[in-house]
């Protein structure tokens, strides 16, 4: 059976390049990095080349990338970093509604322990208004904290501009581009922020290995307390091999995204325009154009999305619903609900991500296998033969011309 692996949102397969760098720091140079003699040195000094990778791909300085295990925990740095570090001076953060699950828990913790929270509503395709922003900031905020693009439907937030409103009244400001380094060009100056969050199994380094990039001159209090690790910002040995990977990653990353954003556009735009030709009643979630080059997000009606899932799976077809941490709740996103899609409609949505491996003969697979299923579940469903017969669906009131509404 042909397997075709369209979760990259979630995880991508690791480049054979990053794992042969990686191997030594399994086998031979398996030193601690803390320690003073000639193995540990070894390992500094691979720990030291992994951060200058991971800044340059960047454009930051070296001494503002701290490693951690995941953009989970870079994320819950940030906001509970920054918010113990500057109490003092405010006690209100501002947060985007559909940011990834670990800064808005990270925010509703901080809102359990004192801390006021504005949720930051979204337009249509996910995107922040700089009007609902302006009005959010009070002279007691410390931290703005959105994401510079969604994972789940794909949508690049214009940061540079939110940047500058957010400047101009002295607050910091991070970002959460787990999504986006790697893919599209990100560059901490030209974005203007203050930290960002990025992951190397995002865009083929292994799992277990992220980092935070920390404007110097900003303060973090650390999560955990122990070593002098990362610049006493992060205790813990260090997972060299993890770590020498993600450097790896980011080596790789820059020198040859041109070529990959070429690659992941073709096929992501194959799937965009020819699925809704040989499906009815699918829809697009997301920026059509302000979009990430690897997303392709779709609402089927009639449809849910669970059966959708296993007949998929059973053909190899591997894709999920959206964020990996929410896709086995069997509901509607919070990425979905913020967009105002129709709850009907979006327990049948779907997330397709390309990654650089995929080829053109899987995505003609997936066009030939993707409608018959969708076919097979509507035949089964008494919501569409009820639409089929009478034309109209079973439920009335706003949101039901789904298509009217979406577009």
């Amino acid at each position: 059976m042909k397997q075709v692996y369209l979760d990259n949102q979630s995880n991508t397969q690791v480049d054979r390049r990053v794992i042969d760098e990686m191997l030594p720091y399994l086998d031979e140079n398996y030193g601690n990095a803390q320690s003073m003699h000639s193995l540990g040195a070894k390992s500094k000094d691979a720990l030291e080349k992994a951060r200058m990778q991971a800044a340059d791909l960047i454009g930051a300085n070296i001494n503002e990338v701290y490693f951690t295990s995941c953009g989970s925990e870079s994320n819950n740095l940030a906001v509970k970093g920054v918010a113990e570090a500057y109490k003092q001076k405010g006690k209100h953060i501002v947060v985007s509604g559909i940011e990834h699950f670990s800064v808005l828990y990270a925010a509703k913790r901080l809102s359990q322990g004192g801390f006021e929270v504005t949720y930051l509503p979204v337009d249509k395709y996910g995107a922040v208004s700089l009007d609902d922003l302006k009005k959010s900031l009070k002279d007691n905020t410390i931290l703005v904290s959105i994401q510079h693009a969604n994972t789940e439907i794909g949508t690049i937030q214009s940061i540079g501009e939110i940047s500058k409103i957010i400047k101009e009244r002295n607050i910091l400001f991070h970002t959460d581009a787990v999504a986006s380094v790697g893919l599209i060009p990100v560059n901490v100056n030209d974005l203007g922020v203050d930290l960002l969050t990025f992951s190397g199994s995002q865009f083929y380094g292994p799992k277990g290995a992220a980092a935070l990039y920390v404007r110097k001159g900003v303060k973090v209090v650390p999560l955990i307390d122990g070593g002098i690790q990362e610049g006493g910002r992060r205790a813990g040995t260090e997972n060299i091999p993890a770590i020498v990977g993600f450097g790896k990653a980011c080596e790789i990353a820059k020198a040859e995204m041109e070529q990959n954003h070429g690659k992941l556009t073709h096929l992501r735009d194959r799937l965009i325009k020819e699925l809704p030709g040989k499906i009815e009643y699918m829809y697009l979630n997301g920026h059509p154009e302000k979009r990430l080059p690897n997303n392709i997000n779709f609402s089927v009606e009639f449809v849910e999305g669970e059966g959708m899932f296993l007949f998929l799976d059973q053909k190899g077809i591997y894709v999920t619903s959206g964020s990996a941490c929410a896709s086995r709740a069997l509901k509607m996103s919070h990425v979905l609900t913020a967009i105002n899609v129709d709850a009907a409609v979006g327990q049948g949505s779907i997330l397709m991500s390309v990654s650089k491996y995929n080829k053109d003969d899987e995505i003609d697979y997936v066009l030939s296998e993707f409608p018959p299923i969708v076919q097979k579940l509507r035949d089964m469903s008494p919501l569409y033969s009820h639409f089929k017969k009478t034309g109209k669906r079973l439920e009335a009131g706003p949101g039901t011309d789904y298509e009217h509404n979406h577009k």
